[in-house]
């Protein structure tokens, strides 16, 4: 049963959509297994770009099927856009499987998101305003619509009914908006129903059957481990389970079927949004990694916030995830620097800390400590194998490597599908 799992190890941003685009070709299904278009993955194959939000990022490989898993959450126009958009460009999009049990982002989500955002003023998360919150926060509530839901007029109603019911009250009264009409909502969702219909499908009996048949299956992970609603650095974190259980419960696969865990680290640090960042640049060390390394996010058009690589948070991902590798990433950009520090622990309240601290309050007032490694200046492109990148570079991934625990079993040096140097096989 060759299952894996692959995801960010850092803040998100990493780098996932190459690596998984990279395995799309020898595995049959990708699953995207949380979150919903409030991620987004950078494809570069030849000299085309895709820009992915919502679809799993081997759907731009031939013979693999592509899967919207249970745990995700959808925005029916921004599917079906992006999967237009593919089209258009000549993609292949017709393999896509939808979870009937994969929960609507409706247009009161949005709304709700939003105001809610701009409400908490300085307090804000850091959302991206699409709803993803409020939908998740739906499902916990049980006011949740399904995408099964679509395809039965009266229950989609009451629970239409029902979720507005709260929802109007609060737009009303506390943001001072207008009321949602339930029957406007109702009629906009059944507008797409027909054209989702085929796509929908038992997607927790088609992946686990795939699996009984010796099937690869490669569930991909949006965000990142440090954004998990559990595990990260919370409350500036997602409304899901991007680390490694998350593909369990967001798939309907059971953990025993799991063979391997990737996890994807960039050769530094960003991160998008609210929150702490101990490692994070305010000169121009920092404006020259985001320049570079072209660090604006997908989804959200912001600039990423960027900062030295943070040895302290990969240990932390390997240890939650259960990681068996890394693929690192955009070793490229730190090419041209004389010296490059990585943070291997933290200094709080005058001591060392050499993990993740367990309270919030200390990981705010954590503060980097650097050691310093020789960097390089020859342009790594093109290397195809391990020995062919410098040897101060070679240095610089074995300390990363071993700081982190876990192998580095791939290294990106460069945005192309082809610009990676394999060490160690993932299947």
């Amino acid at each position: 049963m060759p299952a894996l799992v692959l995801l960010g190890a850092q803040w998100g941003d990493e780098g996932k959509g190459k690596a998984t685009d990279l395995l799309g070709g020898s595995v049959d299904y990708v699953v995207r297994y949380q979150g919903g278009n409030n991620a987004g993955h950078t494809v570069v194959v030849g000299d085309q770009k895709y820009a992915l939000h919502l679809l799993p990022s081997g759907i731009l490989s031939p013979g693999c099927t592509p899967v919207i898993g249970n745990g995700v959450v959808v925005d029916p126009s921004v599917l079906l856009s992006e999967l237009s958009g593919l089209n258009e460009r000549g993609v292949d999009t017709s393999k896509l499987l939808i979870s009937g049990n994969a929960h609507i982002i409706t247009p009161y989500n949005v709304t709700v998101d939003k105001v809610t955002e701009r409400f908490l003023g300085k307090r804000k998360i850091g959302t991206t305003g699409r709803g993803i919150g409020p939908t998740y926060a739906d499902k916990i509530n049980r006011v949740g619509i399904r995408v099964q839901d679509l395809y039965d007029e009266s229950i989609l109603t009451q629970k239409v009914e029902a979720a507005l019911d709260v929802k109007n009250q609060i737009l009303t009264k506390l943001y001072n908006r207008r009321a949602i009409a339930v029957g406007q909502v109702v009629e906009e969702l059944l507008g797409y129903a027909e054209k989702l219909e085929p796509y929908v499908a038992d997607t927790v009996l088609i992946l686990n059957q795939a699996l009984e048949e010796n099937k690869v299956v490669l569930f991909e992970g949006g965000q990142g481990t440090l954004l998990d609603i559990d595990h990260g650095t919370y409350p500036f974190v997602t409304s899901s389970n991007p680390t490694a259980g998350g593909a369990c419960t967001g798939a309907g696969v059971g953990p025993t079927k799991i063979s391997r865990v990737i996890g994807i680290l960039k050769a530094y640090t960003t991160r998008v949004g609210s929150g702490p960042f101990p490692t994070e640049l305010f000169d121009e060390d920092g404006e020259a990694l985001r320049r570079i390394g072209g660090e604006r996010g997908v989804t959200t058009g912001r600039d990423r916030r960027c900062g030295w690589f943070d040895a302290v948070i990969a240990r932390y991902a390997t240890r939650v995830n259960g990681l068996t590798d890394f693929f690192l990433t955009k070793l490229d950009v730190l090419t041209g620097w004389e010296q490059i520090p990585v943070c291997v622990a933290y200094e709080i309240d005058g001591k060392r800390v050499e993990e993740l601290p367990y309270s919030q309050t200390d990981f705010h007032h954590a503060k980097p400590v650097y050691e310093m490694l020789p960097g390089w200046q020859e342009d790594i492109t093109k290397a195809k194998t391990f020995a062919d990148l410098p040897k101060n570079a070679q240095n610089y991934v074995k300390a990363l490597e071993e700081m982190s625990g876990a192998p580095i079993s791939a290294i990106g040096v460069g945005p192309g599908r082809d610009e990676t140097i394999e060490i160690n096989s993932f299947l």
